[in-house]
């Protein structure tokens, strides 16, 4: 669950930041950037630990 819950953080910050900016802006792209990483990072995190779970059952 915590995957889906960053992403709709995530979404959260995308319609807030393009709510407040019409034009290109840096620090806007780098708002959506740092919250897609963070997406990223608890879908690589989620990964790892079902593989440490799961691998020794496999196993």
């Amino acid at each position: 669950f915590s995957v889906l819950i960053v992403e709709v953080l995530n979404t959260s910050i995308e319609y807030v930041v393009d709510m407040f900016t019409d034009e290109y802006n840096l620090l806007a792209k780098h708002a959506k950037d740092t919250a897609a990483l963070a997406v990223l990072l608890t879908s690589i995190i989620a990964a790892i630990i079902g593989i440490v779970i799961l691998l020794p059952k496999i196993i």
